[in-house]
């Protein structure tokens, strides 16, 4: 593990709040940040922050996220995600994090990722390729 990944390290990435990492379900007056969205963009803070720390041979996956959705936020606003390393156990790395706009906190949790080795990966993936194979339905049309 890279030493510089210890408890308290931080990053901070600001996206913009555009129509597609919207909710659309209570129509265009309504259309605000999406949960599955800010989900998505915590995933991509964490990993694209981690990446940084690790060799080209590694890469991590996330495995949990647990988020409270406090606030909207509008189409149009920025929205700030501050990811913090809370602990990391071996390849295990957990982070909380917090999402704000221009007005308050709209977004808190905490995410847990996985460092892992691309080749390893890669030989996982084959092998359930292979025994999914076998499985009638597996990969439908």
């Amino acid at each position: 593990m890279p030493p510089e990944l210890v408890p308290g390290v931080s990053h901070t990435r600001r996206i913009i709040v555009e129509r597609d990492r919207t909710i659309g379900f209570m129509g265009e007056e309504f259309r605000v940040y999406a949960t599955p969205s800010m989900i998505d963009d915590v995933e991509h803070a964490c990993r694209d922050f981690l990446v940084k720390f690790l060799t080209g041979e590694q890469d991590s996956v996330g495995a949990r996220v647990e988020i409270d959705h406090l606030a909207p936020t509008l189409v149009g606003m920025w929205a700030e995600i501050r990811v913090e390393i809370a602990a990391v156990e071996k390849r295990r790395v957990s982070f909380s994090f917090q999402v704000h706009d221009a007005v308050e906190v709209v977004g808190r949790g905490i995410h847990v990722r996985f460092i892992v080795d691309k080749p390893k990966t890669a030989e996982r993936l084959a092998a359930k390729k292979i025994k999914a194979s076998s499985v009638p339905g597996a990969f439908p049309n």
